[in-house]
């Protein structure tokens, strides 16, 4: 994931959501704290670990999960995601840390450029309270809550 600051301005660097799939922040099963699932596609493994109660689970990645293409960490484990927060009829979410500093960025700033414009990148195919400007504190607000967490 590249994130870059010129003079202040946020460019979109034409991110895809499968960018931040591979490393979840999760709600532990054992402890209901923060907890890491990974993806590692080589070995074809999937791992959720808790550092705070060592709980530790690992599982093969060749189970035919969302029509058998590339899925979020979490998915392997039906895991809930930890950076996740209600917003008027919505939901706020964010798959990690990196994901939550790439949409705090683009809310921030709201400049948009790419320079490999596709109608599937990341922030082209956010729900529109994303990028409705009466929401931008509120969703940065939110972002500041789900940092702390």
């Amino acid at each position: 994931m590249i994130i870059i600051m010129e003079s202040n301005r946020f460019r979109n660097e034409s991110e895809h959501l499968k960018e931040f799939q591979n490393e979840v922040a999760v709600y532990c099963p054992s402890c209901n704290k923060k907890a890491l699932a990974t993806v590692n596609n080589e070995d074809k493994t999937a791992k959720l670990f808790c550092s705070q109660c060592g709980y530790n689970k690992i599982t093969d990645t060749r189970v035919k999960i969302n029509g058998g293409y590339q899925t979020a960490a979490m998915d392997y484990f039906d895991a809930d995601l930890w950076y996740i927060y209600p917003f008027k009829n919505e939901t706020f979410w964010a798959y990690n840390e990196a994901h939550l500093d790439y949409l705090q960025s683009d809310i921030s700033e709201k400049i948009e450029e790419s320079k490999n414009s596709s109608y599937f990148t990341l922030l082209e195919k956010l729900p529109l309270f994303y990028n409705t400007a009466k929401n931008n504190q509120s969703l940065l607000n939110v972002i500041d809550k789900l940092k702390v967490k």
